[in-house]
């Protein structure tokens, strides 16, 4: 066997096209020698550092992730694997439910009984779940992100129906109240309910909530589809969009009115502001 080899000879071999050898070399991510001429050639060591390659990027890692693992050495490596491994469990427990529930509506079916409906709403909420979870993820820590899975996990179909239906409710209060003064005391009791109710989302996990956070103030810019998840998740209508989008932003708002005028007011009381003027002189 010959230690050297042009593109096209290189490609035959490790069966991978032309043009991706040309884009590795493009990126740096896989260089090979230069003849005088120009000539790409390849050699044995290249093929090891392209089973590398192949290897993190069967595991999901982008290309420019890879060029920098295999550049910083085996420590780095190790790190995004221990990545890939928790976000390759997920995937496996998000499917394992999946499989569960598909199983239990299929004996329903085959007993010739009703298929319970509630069977069919976890099919469907387990497989829209999966786009969803990929999504959010940019906006946690690794461990929160592990942690808000293992979360989920453990948080019973019952429950989670309950809240979606007491936000559900909740919503359609505070549309029913939306004239109110923020600082009044019927408004600051919803206020109070929502946030009690968002507490439910992240179990108290300080991780969880800041992950949470950063993704509500970014549902603007979610792609559509989790958009329209969010829009059905408070009972509004994805199909009118325009229309529950500005329904959404009017509750958003009476939230944040609410908060901003029990924030100053603390503020104000903290440093002795809401006495009277002449107190202060």
């Amino acid at each position: 066997m010959s230690d050297t080899y042009r593109i096209g000879e290189f490609a035959e071999l490790v069966g991978v096209p032309v043009r991706a050898l040309h884009h590795y070399d493009r990126i740096g991510l896989l260089k090979p020698q230069r003849s005088a001429s120009g000539t790409r050639l390849y050699h044995l060591k290249d093929l090891e550092r392209l089973e590398q390659i192949a290897a993190l990027k069967f595991l999901g890692i982008p290309l420019q992730e890879i060029k920098l693992l295999l550049k910083h050495g085996p420590l780095a490596l190790i790190d995004s694997l221990h990545v890939q491994l928790q976000a390759l469990a997920e995937k496996r427990r998000l499917i394992d439910r999946a499989i569960v529930a598909i199983e239990a509506a299929e004996r329903v079916i085959r007993a010739g009984q009703t298929t319970d409906a509630s069977i069919l709403r976890k099919i469907i909420e387990v497989i829209d779940m999966q786009p969803q979870e990929n999504f959010m993820r940019k906006y946690y820590t690794e461990q929160a992100w592990t942690e808000r899975a293992q979360l989920m996990e453990h948080t019973p179909a019952e429950t989670r129906e309950r809240n979606r239906q007491a936000w559900q409710q909740l919503f359609t209060e505070i549309e029913a109240a939306i004239d109110l003064d923020p600082a009044s005391e019927a408004a600051q009791a919803l206020t109070k309910r929502w946030l009690l109710l968002a507490e439910t989302a992240h179990g108290g996990n300080e991780g969880i909530r800041a992950g949470g956070m950063e993704a509500w103030k970014d549902r603007l810019n979610w792609p559509p589809a989790q958009q329209e998840w969010l829009l059905a998740s408070f009972g509004l209508d994805p199909q009118d969009r325009t229309r529950s989008m500005h329904r959404m932003q009017a509750v958003t708002r009476f939230i944040e009115n609410a908060i901003g005028h029990k924030v100053q007011s603390s503020l104000r009381g903290l440093y002795g502001l809401d006495q009277p003027y002449s107190d202060h002189i």
